[in-house]
């Protein structure tokens, strides 16, 4: 024979019964928006902190019950205060359930959850995005992006600037310009120091900065042995360099995939489609690639895209 119930299994009946008379009449739902989380699953404060015990690995990990809060039709989270020193401001969420007339709580998860003035990680930010300028140091290699805006990969992709051939310095507003002795003796001095190629940083890199797409060349006679590197994030950055210098941060160095990849079309039944003409704008081994009208194209496959084609 059954002894007597407690007060508390009462309570939990009643509530179980009531809800179930509210199924019956078709009020169900109503009536659990109106009076909030589930009574039975609500109820069961002493289930959920045993799980949170469980899954914390002691009693002492777990404080005080902090509250309920309704997730779904007889769902229930009940939250406790994380003691744990390391996870101070977090909380153990354990989330209770039953079935539909159906008096027995079952735990559904148990989590530990950042609360109100938790600790936590900073936002993940790509490697390309933390790097800043003078953090490529003497035998580091700086990947590159495939795809980086700012490097292009034919010669017609950049906007042609004429101004070597008719490079005037005189009449320009200036009394006196650079000797061929000036120029030598800025060209010994260059070469010899930390723009040079005996620059530490030069004899540890991977190629030379003639062969890099961030080394822009000087107009007139200088440019013939120096440039300025235009990468922010080398160490020679908005600095004279010359052709046979060279750092971690070649664009050749390592080339890493795209940064930004996009996501490829695919059509299921592409046998609608038909070749098209679509004109190139790269440049294979011997110049611009042209046709008999001397204009470049290639024939479109079904995916959309040119046919392989040679390039330098």
């Amino acid at each position: 024979m059954a002894g007597p119930e407690s007060a508390a299994e009462t309570k939990t009946r009643a509530a179980a019964d009531d809800d179930e008379t509210v199924d019956e009449v078709g009020r169900g739902r109503a009536a659990r928006a109106a009076r909030g989380p589930d009574p039975v699953c609500a109820a069961a404060v002493d289930i959920a902190r045993e799980a949170a015990i469980e899954e914390a690995g002691g009693a002492d990990a777990v404080g005080e019950h902090l509250g309920v809060e309704a997730e779904g039709e007889r769902l229930v989270l009940h939250r406790f205060a994380c003691l744990t020193p390391a996870y101070r401001g977090w909380v153990w969420a354990v989330v209770t359930a039953r079935a539909p007339r159906v008096r027995r709580v079952t735990v559904d998860d148990v989590v530990l959850m950042p609360g109100e003035g938790a600790l936590l990680a900073p936002p993940w930010v790509p490697w390309s995005q933390r790097l800043r300028p003078g953090d490529v140091g003497v035998g580091d290699l700086l990947p590159t992006a495939v795809d980086d805006p700012r490097l292009a990969l034919r010669r017609s992709d950049v906007e042609e600037f004429a101004d070597t051939d008719a490079f005037l310095e005189l009449g320009l507003g200036r009394p006196r310009v650079l000797s061929t002795f000036g120029r030598e003796e800025a060209s010994t001095r260059w070469y010899a120091g930390e723009p040079g190629p005996d620059a530490h940083v030069a004899k540890v890199a991977p190629a030379t900065c003639l062969t890099c797409g961030f080394h822009v060349r000087l107009a007139g006679g200088l440019g013939r042995l120096f440039g300025v590197c235009a990468n922010e994030l080398a160490p020679d950055d908005a600095k004279v360099t010359s052709i046979d210098h060279g750092c971690g941060a070649h664009s050749e160095a390592l080339v890493a995939p795209s940064a930004h990849p996009e996501p490829v079309p695919f059509d299921e039944d592409p046998s609608d489609l038909e070749p098209t003409d679509v004109e190139l704008v790269g440049a294979t081994a011997g110049g611009t690639s042209q046709d008999a009208a001397g204009t470049g194209h290639a024939t479109v496959g079904h995916a959309g895209h040119p046919e392989p084609y040679g390039h330098a």
